[in-house]
C-alpha cells in the first residue's frame, strides 16, 4: 500500500487502527507511531496515516462560520434595542450598536488570523464528510473489548475551535471597548443592562456550540429561515395598532422598523443562499412580512372581541 503525508509517497505499508478516528504520526526515519490521537491540525487518511488539514474551506462551511458571527451580533443588537426602549434610534443605541458590531467584526478577525495558516485571512481545514466527525468523543474504539484506545480529536479542524475562540474574543472585546465607548462618548448609565445580558448569553451560545456544533452545521440553514420568520412575526405582533394602515406605514415611514425588517429580510435571503437554492427564491424575501400585514386582519383579536359583541 502506497501512503501519502505532506505529499510524499511512503512506501511503507501501516496496519490497519482500530475505530474510525485513530491514526499514526511519522517518528522520522521512516518509523509510525501506534495508533493513537492525530495531532491537533490532522486527520487520519484512507491509510490509517494523520495528514495534516490543508484544505480550502467550502463555500458552505464559511457560511457556517458567518451565521455563527452573526448569532452574538443579533444578540447584542436585541438587547441594546430593549434596553433603549424607544420607537425611534437614540443616539446612546446607535452608538452601542456600532460598538457590538466592532467588537464582534474584530472578533471574527482576530479568530480567523489565530489559526492556520496563522495571521493570514484564510484557513486550512479537513473536509465535513459526516455528523459523527463532530462527535469522536463518543468513537473512542477498544479492541477486542479490552482497553479503550482515546482518538478524541477536532476531525472537522477548524471548525470547533475557531468558533469558541471567536466568543472568548468577543467577551474580551466587549471588556475593553465597550466601557471606553461608553465614557468617551458620554453614553452613560445604560451601556450596563446589555453587558449583563451579555454575560449570560455568550456563555450560553458556548455551551450550545459545545454540546450541537454538529447539528447546527447542517441545519443553520433552516435555523436562518425559522430565526427570520418568527422574528418578523413577533416584531409586527408588539405593535399596538393591528390595522393594515398602521402596520403599512410604520413600516414605510418610521426608519426603525425599516432597518428591523430589512435585517430580517437579510437573515432570510441569507439561510436561502445557504440552501443553494436558485437565485429566484429572494423573490420570496418579502413574502413574510406581505403576508402577515395583508392576512393581520383575520388573527387580530380585536376583530373576534368586535364579532362577538355584535352576535
Amino acid at each position: 500500500m502506497v501512503v501519502y503525508y505532506n505529499g510524499m509517497k511512503m512506501y511503507d505499508a501501516l496496519e490497519r487502527c482500530p475505530g474510525a478516528y485513530c491514526g499514526r504520526s511519522p517518528l522520522g526515519n521512516d518509523t509510525w507511531s501506534s495508533c493513537g490521537v492525530c495531532p491537533r491540525g490532522s486527520r487520519v487518511n484512507d491509510a490509517y496515516a494523520c495528514s495534516p488539514c490543508r484544505d480550502e474551506l467550502t463555500t458552505y462551511s464559511w457560511l457556517y462560520l458567518g451565521f455563527m458571527t452573526l448569532l452574538p451580533l443579533m444578540m447584542h443588537c436585541f438587547f441594546i434595542d430593549m434596553d433603549a426602549k424607544d420607537r425611534k434610534f437614540s443616539r446612546k443605541q446607535l452608538i452601542l450598536t456600532a460598538s457590538a458590531f466592532v467588537e464582534v467584526a474584530l472578533s471574527a478577525v482576530l479568530a480567523t488570523l489565530f489559526m492556520e495558516p496563522m495571521w493570514e485571512l484564510r484557513l486550512y481545514a479537513c473536509d465535513v464528510r459526516k455528523l459523527t466527525d463532530w462527535y469522536t468523543l463518543f468513537y473512542n474504539p477498544s479492541p477486542n473489548y479490552e482497553a479503550r484506545v482515546y482518538c478524541t480529536q477536532e476531525a472537522v479542524y477548524p471548525l470547533q475551535t475557531i468558533v469558541l475562540v471567536f466568543y472568548f474574543l468577543c467577551l474580551v472585546n466587549m471588556f475593553l471597548i465597550r466601557p471606553l465607548v461608553s465614557k468617551v462618548m458620554d453614553v452613560g448609565g445604560r451601556s450596563k443592562a446589555p453587558i449583563y445580558s451579555a454575560l449570560y448569553f455568550l456563555p450560553l451560545l458556548t455551551f450550545i456550540h459545545a454540546l450541537g456544533c454538529g447539528l447546527i452545521y447542517y441545519s443553520f440553514p433552516y435555523l436562518s429561515v425559522a430565526i427570520s420568520m418568527v422574528a418578523n412575526a413577533i416584531h409586527y405582533s408588539l405593535k399596538l395598532d393591528q390595522t393594515l394602515k398602521a402596520l403599512v406605514h410604520s413600516s414605510v415611514w418610521e426608519l426603525k422598523n425599516v432597518v428591523i425588517i430589512a435585517v430580517h429580510w437579510m437573515l432570510l435571503a441569507y439561510g436561502i443562499t445557504s440552501l443553494n437554492y436558485h437565485y429566484a427564491f429572494m423573490c420570496l424575501v418579502p413574502f413574510p412580512t406581505l403576508f402577515y400585514i395583508l392576512t393581520v386582519r383575520f388573527t387580530d383579536p380585536g376583530e373576534f372581541r368586535e364579532l362577538e359583541s355584535r352576535i
